[in-house]
This record gives structure tokens, C-alpha cells and sequence, in this order.
């Protein structure tokens, strides 16, 4: 119990300080693999002195403890790692079992003094052991079997030990958080929320350093207040200039508010500080897709396959094999989701969202159906919810709005909590034509996520704009008004699906510019989706684009007298065939094919 538990308690309390940068629990294991040791190998000094020389560290620390009759001795050690000096040594002793934690506080505050750090921000930045982690040791241990498994196996190996040092101290702040980011990687966002929502409650039972961690946490991933997540996280990095964490998160919160240049550099400064953080060069990568700059995105994946063989990183070749029309590479990248029962799933979602761009509809609905019953099988109903309802928002996109409906419906039944699984039913139903549903779901996210930036500020706008755009209502105008606010927001990273973005109120814009007869500013919105394939990858929205700048040039064509009418129409005519071309084997019986076929003929 001892070895475990306070390993775990004397990184805490070594974390706390500014001045120390103490080698993760995944980096250790990364380097003993580069060792060809097992990554569960006890780390004797031997073993502790090569490692920290390969890892490019200054020194180890080494811990011991041992009984004397009813008390216990604690000793720590600080050896250069290059000389094999000793540097420092403190040695204290605890009263009984129960004291053992804060006499192991006292010593590490110690020996951070003997290391060169002041007095002043030891003082600062030195809360007691037991309220930084938990008085009980048995939940310490279970917390740091979890780090344990998490890094050799996995969220999913981790989340039980996670879980039951939850059960053991309900009030183990770290313990919480460890579990939402658990349920978080595994895509189980609302299940993540509730635990990230807990450890926000008892922060105040944590070191400043996760305190501030904490905070950041909730505010990115339950309140969605995005400006004060980046506030929390940059007065982290101000007061801990080396915590790569937070440079990490900060980026990934700039690609949020689709801030992409601002979350490359956040990025780039957590790789300079923790060059090994392979799963960060996946976030890079994104980056460098939603800037367009895919030559930049291949060679970060290329230099980094060695290391990466995650969801993410395969997520990010297909993207890219999408992009450049390489089928091979697509299909090479299926088999590797097939060959795992946890990411089936998001390949067969990945192929569903290809076939159905090209048209192939009736292929589209049956992959659909086999990565929700995937999802389902490995206990993601909320993944598989988010597979339904991008199945309704085409369906509905696509002319077919009784399939919308249903398909919207039967996602909800399967999540009915999950904000990813509300905001998108809420746009299938108001595109489907189902206003009295869209419209309540609507006030429903308003109330339950007052705060939410994304929600404010990009999925309420594209609900309400697509309500007023219904048939009974046709009101542009109020469309217009409600979406006119364009943003780098509305570029946004949304962290539910498989792409980046399907850009929807980007795409609700452009209709609403149609539907009011302006030909010209809706040209210059579905030119945006076509400018961000990055970002929006094999969406829906990247091929209706296709059609949306045919029609806005054949609406342009319609009003204009004379010669300058004939340069729309010329433009018009090369986009629907250009449309046309990318569905020349589609589903024939699809409203909107058919719809375009008509028009392409009465404009030739």
C-alpha cells in the first residue's frame, strides 16, 4: 500500500512547486520502453539513475520508508542522475499510519528548499498532503493503480481503480477528475461531465496547481464558458511556466473558438516542454487540417507513426486519405477500426459519412446502423446517439425529412441527457420540418446551458435560423439576423464528432442568403465550406456546398439583364455539373438529386 500510494503523494506534493518539473507516470513508462524494460519494472536506483539520463533529467528521487515499533521512518533522496552525487536528503517520522502522509509533505516542502527552490514559493505553493489528495491511503493506492493501468492499458483499464478511490474517499478531488477524463477518452461526455462537475465542487481539496486544473477543466468541458477555460489555463501556465498540461489544453481550447494559429503555438510550446507527448503532435495535426496546410499534417503523422496507434491518429489519416481521393488509404484505415471491437464503430461512422457524400444513400444508412449497434455493444450509447443524428441532419438535408424525424427521435431515446445528442436533433428536426420539437429543444439547451459558448454562440443560432426558415415561416430576413454575427467561432473544433466541423451555421447562412434572393453572399458562404475541406472533411455540407454555389449563381443568372446575366449562368451551369459529377452514380431517387437534375436542365 505504501509503495503506490505514496509514489502517487510525493509527485502531488513535488508538482506543487514552480521551480521542479517532475517526469510524468506516462513518460516514465515511454522511456522504459525505449529501455526494453517492462513497463510494470520497479525502479531500483540502477534502473531510476539510467532512466532519468535517457529521459534528460537533472536528478531522481528516491523515497523509503520503514516501521519502528509503532511509528514509521521516511527517508527521501535527490541523486544527480549524471555524477550519482547525492544533492539532498531529508529523513522525518510519523506517529502512526495516519500521519505518515503529512510528515511525507513536510519532507518534500524540506527537500524542495535543499534543491534551490525559495522559500517564498515553497510557502506559496505548498498545501498539506491530506487535503491535496485524500487522507486514505487505500484511495491514494487505488488512484495510482489506475494512473498504472491507464498507462500501460488505458482509459478503460483505469476507470475502475479511478472509481473505487472515488468510493473510498467521496470527497478525493484528483480522484473525480481522473474519472471524467476516463469517461471523456472514451467518448462518454455527459458520464464525464458529472465527475469533472464533482471535483469542481470540492477544488478547494486539491494543491493550487490542480485547483487551477480543475477549474480550467469544468469550465471547458461543463459550463462550455470557452474564454474563461483559456483564462484559467493561462493563469496556470503563469504560475507553473512549465506545466506542458496546460499549454495542451490551452490549445486545444483556442481550436474551440477556432483559433487555429493560437492553438498550433500553445501546441508547439507543450512539445518543446514534453517533446515525448506523442497524443498532443494528433492535436497538431488537426490544426494543420483546419489551416488547410495538409502537406504539414503528413509530415507531423509521418514523423510520429513510429510512436502513434490511437483512434485519433488513425481518425487523422483518414481524413486525410478523404481529402487527397486515396480509396487504398481509406480502406487501409478501416481495417484498422474493424480490428478493434472499442473503434469499430467510429470507422464504420467514418465510411457511413463517405458514402454519403458521394450519394451512396441507402450504403450510407447501413453502415450507420452497424456503428450504432457497434457503439451500443462496447457501452457507448451516446457515440452511437451522435451516429443517428448525423444520419437525420443528411436525411433531412437530403429531402427525406421522415427519415430525419425518426432517426432523430430514436437518438434522443438512446441519450436523452447528452448535449451533443440534443443540439443536433434540435437542427435535424427544425430542417425535417418538425418546428413544435426543434423549437422546444431549443429553449430547453438555452435554459439547461446558459453559459455554453458553443451552444450560445454556434448551435442555438443554426437551430433558430433554421426555424425561421421553414416553409410556413420563410422569414430570411429574421434567418439572417440571427446568424448574421459570422466568427472565427463558428470554425470550431466540435469535440463530439469524428471531423472537425460540418460548419452548419456557416451552411444555414448560405440557405437563408438563397431563400432572400441574394445570390452573391450566399456564393460567399458555401465558398467557405469548400475552403475549409479541413475542417469539415467527408460532412454532408461539403457537397451540398457544391449545389448551394450552383444555385446562388443560377439565382444571380435570374436577376441580371443582358451580357451579365450570362456570366452567372456560365459559373452556374460548370457548379451543377461540377455537383452532378461528384453524385454520378448516386441513389437515384434522392429529393435533392432530383431536384438538381431539374434545374441543371431548365438552366441549359
Amino acid at each position: 500500500m505504501f509503495d503506490d500510494a505514496l509514489k502517487t503523494a510525493l509527485s502531488v506534493s513535488l508538482r506543487q512547486s514552480p521551480f521542479l518539473n517532475t517526469l510524468s507516470d506516462s513518460e516514465v513508462t515511454k522511456t522504459l520502453k525505449l529501455m526494453t524494460l517492462p513497463a510494470d519494472t520497479k525502479l531500483t536506483s540502477e534502473i531510476a539513475r539510467e532512466l532519468c539520463q535517457r529521459a534528460g533529467s537533472k536528478a531522481y528521487i528516491a523515497g523509503a520508508i520503514g516501521s519502528l515499533g509503532t511509528e514509521y521512518v521516511l527517508g527521501l533522496t535527490a541523486v544527480n542522475c549524471q555524477s550519482g552525487d547525492l544533492l539532498a536528503q531529508e529523513q522525518v517520522t510519523a506517529g502512526s499510519k495516519e500521519k505518515v502522509l503529512d510528515a511525507l509533505g513536510k519532507a518534500a516542502s524540506k527537500l524542495r528548499t535543499e534543491l534551490g527552490e525559495s522559500l517564498a514559493t515553497v510557502q506559496k505553493f505548498d498545501v498539506p498532503l491530506q487535503q491535496a489528495t485524500t487522507p486514505s491511503l487505500e484511495a491514494l493506492r487505488a488512484m495510482s493503480l489506475g494512473r498504472k493501468e491507464g498507462n500501460e492499458k488505458g482509459d478503460a483499464a483505469a476507470l475502475p481503480y479511478h472509481q473505487r478511490a472515488v468510493e473510498l474517499d467521496p470527497n478525493f478531488a484528483m480522484a473525480y477528475t481522473a474519472v471524467g477524463a476516463d469517461y471523456s477518452n472514451l467518448g462518454q461526455l455527459e458520464r464525464a461531465n458529472e465527475y469533472y462537475g464533482k471535483a469542481f465542487q470540492l477544488r478547494d481539496h486539491a494543491s493550487e496547481r490542480e485547483r487551477l486544473a480543475i477549474t480550467a477543466d469544468f469550465y471547458l468541458n461543463v459550463t462550455g464558458e470557452l474564454d474563461k477555460a483559456a483564462q484559467t489555463y493561462q493563469e496556470e501556465i503563469e504560475s507553473y511556466p512549465r506545466s506542458s498540461v496546460a499549454y495542451g489544453n490551452l490549445g486545444v481550447v483556442f481550436a474551440l473558438q477556432g483559433q487555429y494559429e493560437k492553438a498550433v503555438q500553445a501546441t508547439r510550446r507543450l512539445l518543446v516542454l514534453a517533446p515525448d507527448q506523442s497524443s498532443s503532435y494528433v492535436n497538431l495535426a488537426d490544426y494543420a487540417l483546419a489551416l488547410q496546410r495538409f502537406d504539414d499534417a503528413r509530415q507531423i503523422i509521418r514523423d510520429q507513426a513510429p510512436k502513434l496507434d490511437d483512434f485519433a491518429f488513425h481518425d487523422a489519416l483518414y481524413a486525410l486519405a478523404f481529402l487527397g481521393g486515396d480509396s487504398a488509404a481509406m480502406d487501409e484505415q478501416q481495417q484498422w477500426f474493424a480490428s478493434k471491437p472499442d473503434t469499430e464503430n467510429y470507422g464504420l461512422a467514418l465510411a457511413s459519412d463517405s458514402e454519403a457524400y458521394t450519394g451512396h444513400l441507402r450504403k450510407a444508412r447501413e453502415l450507420t446502423k452497424r456503428a450504432v449497434d457497434s457503439a451500443i455493444r462496447v457501452d457507448s450509447k451516446e457515440t452511437g446517439a451522435i451516429f443517428q443524428d448525423n444520419a437525420a441532419l443528411r436525411e433531412a438535408a437530403y429531402g427525406n425529412s421522415a427519415e430525419a424525424r425518426q432517426l432523430a427521435a430514436q437518438a434522443l431515446k438512446l441519450a436523452p441527457a447528452s448535449q451533443g445528442v440534443e443540439s443536433e436533433a434540435a437542427l435535424a428536426f427544425a430542417m425535417a420540418g418538425e418546428m413544435a420539437r426543434a423549437d422546444s429543444l431549443a429553449r430547453e439547451l438555452g435554459k439547461r446551458f446558459p453559459l455554453d459558448t458553443q451552444m450560445q454562440s454556434l448551435w442555438l443560432p443554426a437551430i433558430r435560423a433554421q426555424l425561421a426558415l421553414d416553409r410556413d415561416r420563410k422569414d430570411p430576413a429574421v434567418a439572417l439576423n440571427i446568424t448574421q454575427a459570422a466568427s472565427p467561432l463558428e470554425f470550431g473544433q466540435i469535440v463530439f464528432v469524428s471531423n472537425l466541423s460540418c460548419l452548419y451555421p456557416v451552411y444555414v447562412r448560405g440557405e437563408a442568403y438563397l431563400a432572400a434572393g441574394q445570390g452573391n453572399a450566399a456564393t460567399a458562404e458555401f465558398q467557405k465550406i469548400l475552403d475549409h475541406g479541413g475542417i469539415v472533411w467527408n460532412c454532408w455540407t461539403g457537397a451540398l456546398a457544391r449545389l448551394g454555389l450552383a444555385r446562388a449563381d443560377a439565382l444571380e443568372a435570374s436577376t441580371s439583364q443582358g451580357v451579365d446575366a450570362n456570366t452567372p449562368r456560365v459559373r452556374a451551369l460548370a457548379a451543377y455539373k461540377d455537383f452532378l459529377s461528384l453524385w454520378k452514380d448516386a441513389d437515384p431517387d434522392i429529393p435533392i438529386l432530383k431536384e438538381a437534375k431539374s434545374e441543371y436542365a431548365k438552366l441549359q
